[in-house]
């Protein structure tokens, strides 16, 4: 049977009356290429422990994909053939989309998809199609857009039914899977049952409502016309909002789910450095703290859990993501500058420590997550587990008794626990210096005997270039700060991965797992974090030669992303599928805008090479967005790129004998300028890049020793030779704007 044929076969799986042996064998040629160590995940296994049933999943590279491969239902992944095949066989489409480390698509997957009643409904009256969303973005904002105007809320796992042509009629999220399970009405079954009726028997009503839907959708997310540019009156209002909505008791924003915020926390330090605005840095600084000593941080390891589920920060969801980390990262670095607390430091150590240990693949690219769930001993998946203790385990894991009264005192152990018997690690008072050798001690060992007697969560091993991005540009900033080259060095490795493996031909990709090809063209957040994590490798690595590759990943961004008629980058390229809706994002969500990043990287772009069309550009990305600017609590992380733009911009180069310099980097090191822009190198290194950066032109060591020099426009100050010289030109700057 010819490939043509194989993807218009079915696979033996319920519900389905014509299997094909070809297609059988082929998905089991699929499985026996697995890699080593591969373990079906399914409760429908033979005596030997091979899969009873095997889909169509199993040929793809996603994890999350790949662990509905055995499901009884048939999957397929998307593509323009399975919305041709609706058609053909006059079927709704069952869209599922969700990720590797979700725990309720793990329940739904447990309770519906691994249900043989439920799959034979589903392959006998639908078209099923998953996606993983971290891989997807794309169509996972499109229909989550969907679930929002049907039920004014959303999440994951995601539920749409629609139409052949793509149109939603029917959106949901965690659906159980019979009547009266978890208190339902209806459950998932008894739904699809509905819908299906619905469609075969009033079609041109069901359609006519997911046109109308689709319609509604595309409404949403037309192009705004341009408006003026904010000013400085958008961030004192969306300041004023944030204190409004601050948890003087608890810190964080709002009661629960608590979420860590990080753009609005860096909004917050950046209006606190620009107005002197002490609340600001108070509302910052408490909510940092508060994170660090709450449950949502893994004290034993280091690293932060996905949200809090109480208003306390006690009770994460246990999932950790590699956005957040890489946003808290940079967070606590900039609150550490800003406000010299070494606590906040210490974070952002043991938060790239665990990332550089347990996060990163050998090749230097950064894993996606690790789930919220592990086995336990028992063999089931329980949340929380793996991070949790009773006073027994802590006994066998600190031998120590001094330094285990220490911890259960300091961590509030109690017989009962505080979460479903175990207790999760969680601060209430602040750690003495004297304390933390002893503490780190024990911490270790505690981290070591959770490592040796219990199963780890499932960690998901794709490799996004937009996450990879964010924490390599949160590793070379801190080697920077924090004098780390080690941690510079884990920054440019990851950089040099993504490009070496999500570049084809000049073609940006956004997932890559070791071993297989790159997969789906990129979106705007992986050119604009890439972008980012160049320029950083340039200003806070020394790294010269990625300004050039910089520059190219803008060229391609503008040539393929850009509105031409509104200003502003699409998520998606030009010639990309066509979805239902073509999104333009502006807000922020876990992760930042990604227009807010390629605005300030356009800046910094601008005052690198002083070519003026970067601002231009800027300045029309402001203007198209500028109703979603002056909302203001949604666009954080655009008013941190306005903040660079109306602040006076400075041009910082240091210029002269490696070992001269150090003294003047240190300035530099402990003076919070996130609106400055550095080059530093020798003579002849700065020679070397100034056709590229006209700011290094001309820009020389004075004598034998280092100097350096603080410009505007273009326009410097004298060359300071020494750290006091330097650290009062910058205070003077300050001082006038």
């Amino acid at each position: 049977m010819n490939q043509e044929a194989l993807e218009h076969a079915e696979p033996s799986l319920p519900g389905i009356d014509s299997p094909s042996e070809d297609l059988d064998r082929s998905l089991a040629e699929s499985l026996a290429g697995m890699e080593e160590g591969y373990e079906p995940r399914t409760e429908h296994l033979h005596e030997d422990g091979s899969p009873e049933f095997t889909n169509r999943l199993i040929r793809e590279g996603s994890p999350y994909l790949l662990q509905h491969a055995h499901n009884p239902v048939n999957w397929h992944a998307w593509s323009t053939e399975v919305f041709e095949k609706a058609r053909a066989l006059g079927r709704p489409i069952l869209l599922s989309v969700g990720y590797a480390t979700c725990h309720w698509c793990h329940v739904m997957e447990r309770e519906s998809f691994e249900d043989e009643e439920i799959a034979a409904f589903i392959n006998s009256h639908f078209v099923a199609i998953k996606v993983d969303r971290e891989e997807r973005p794309d169509i996972d904002d499109a229909y989550m857009r969907a679930v929002h105007l049907l039920t004014r809320r959303g999440g994951w796992p995601m539920t749409v039914i629609m139409t052949p042509d793509g149109d939603p009629f029917f959106a949901g999220t965690y659906f159980p899977p019979r009547d009266g399970v978890r208190g339902s009405r209806r459950g998932f079954l008894t739904i699809l049952q509905e819908l299906s009726a619905q469609y075969q028997e009033s079609p041109t009503e069901v359609l006519a409502n997911a046109q109308s839907i689709s319609q509604r959708m595309q409404q949403l997310t037309a192009p705004q016309p341009p408006g003026g540019i904010p000013t400085e009156r958008v961030m004192a209002r969306t300041f004023q909002a944030l204190d409004g909505r601050f948890d003087e008791r608890f810190g964080g924003f709002g009661r629960a789910p608590k979420f860590p915020q990080p753009s609005q926390l860096l909004f917050l330090l950046r209006h606190a450095r620009r107005t002197g605005n002490e609340r600001a840095r108070h509302i910052a600084s408490e909510t940092l703290i508060a994170m660090s000593r709450g449950g949502i941080y893994d004290h034993a390891a280091g690293g932060f859990h996905r949200y809090s589920t109480d208003p306390r920060w006690l009770v994460p969801h246990f999932e950790k993501m590699l956005y957040d980390n890489a946003q808290l990262a940079e967070t606590y670095l900039e609150a550490s500058v800003l406000t010299r607390d070494a606590r906040f430091e210490r974070t952002t150590r043991r938060t790239l420590d665990y990332i550089a240990r347990e996060m990163t693949s050998p090749t230097g690219g950064f894993y996606s997550a690790t789930d919220a769930d592990n086995l336990n001993a028992e063999g089931e998946n329980e949340e929380g587990q793996y991070f949790t203790w009773t006073p027994s385990e802590l006994e066998a894991a600190v031998p120590d008794e001094a330094q285990r009264a220490y911890v259960a005192e300091l961590y509030q152990f109690t017989p009962r626990g505080n979460f479903e018997g175990r207790t999760i690690l969680s601060r209430a008072v602040a750690l003495e210096s004297a304390d933390i050798e002893g503490l780190d001690d024990a911490l270790l060992r505690m981290r070591e005997y959770r490592e040796a007697n219990r199963n780890a969560p499932l960690r998901d091993e794709k490799i996004l270039t937009a996450w990879s991005s964010m924490m390599a540009s949160a590793f070379v900033r801190a080697g920077f700060v924090l004098g780390e080259p080690s941690y510079t060095h884990a920054g440019k490795r990851g950089v040099d991965y993504l490009v070496a493996n999500s570049m084809r031909e000049g073609q940006l990709f956004r997932s890559v797992r070791e071993g297989r090809d790159p997969q789906h063209r990129a979106t705007l957040e992986d050119y604009a974090h890439l972008i980012r994590a160049c320029l950083d490798l340039v200003e806070f690595g020394g790294e010269h030669a990625y300004l050039a590759r910089a520059i190219a990943l803008q060229e391609a961004l503008d040539a393929a992303y850009w509105d031409e008629t509104n200003g502003g980058y699409f998520q998606t390229a030009n010639d990309a599928e066509q979805l239902v809706t073509r999104e333009k994002p502006s807000r922020d969500g876990a992760m930042p805008s990604g227009n807010a990043v390629a605005a300030d990287n356009l800046l910094r772009l601008a005052a690198i090479t002083q070519d003026d069309a970067y601002r231009t550009r800027v300045d029309q990305t402001f203007r198209a967005f500028s109703r979603e600017l002056n909302q203001g609590m949604g666009a954080t992380r655009f008013l941190c790129a306005l903040d660079r733009s109306l602040s006076r911009e400075l041009e910082i180069v240091i210029a002269g004998p490696e070992d001269s310099r150090a003294a003047l980097r240190e300035v530099l090191r402990t003076q919070y300028e996130p609106g400055a822009v550095l080059l530093e190198g020798t003579d002849e290194e700065l020679a070397a890049i100034a056709e590229r950066a006209p700011i290094a032109a001309g820009k020389r060591g004075i004598g034998e020793g280092a100097a350096a020099y603080v410009c505007e426009r273009g326009r410097c100050e004298q060359p300071a030779t020494d750290a006091r010289t330097l650290r009062a030109q910058l205070d003077a700057r300050r001082e006038t704007r």
